[in-house]
């Protein structure tokens, strides 16, 4: 059990190392999804520990899973709409906000 913690604890710390320090655009969205996956691992873990006859932690996780995936389909159209205008998918290179 506490296995599953520390390795959430590495998946959240390589995901925020990556979101802070990536150019491109797709890296982050990739080490974002690492940070979800490591609360969810978290959530079940916990869940698992402190309540293991009921799936609230579970149930949780899964809701999360369902809203990270319909956020990687409207990040990924919005990624293509701003690649296709702009031809670049880096990050300190759209400047949409100043048009």
């Amino acid at each position: 059990r506490w296995l599953n913690h520390f390795f959430s604890v590495y998946l959240f710390s390589i995901g925020i190392y990556g979101l802070i320090t990536s150019r491109n655009t797709v890296r982050a969205l990739i080490c974002l999804e690492l940070i979800l996956n490591s609360i969810n691992l978290n959530l079940v873990t916990f869940s698992d520990l402190f309540d293991s006859r009921q799936l609230k932690g579970d149930i949780f996780a899964i809701f999360v899973i369902a809203l990270a995936a319909a956020e990687a389909t409207i990040r990924l159209s919005i990624l293509s709409s701003i690649h296709r205008n702009r031809k670049s998918t880096r990050i300190n290179q759209s400047n949409l906000l100043n048009n």
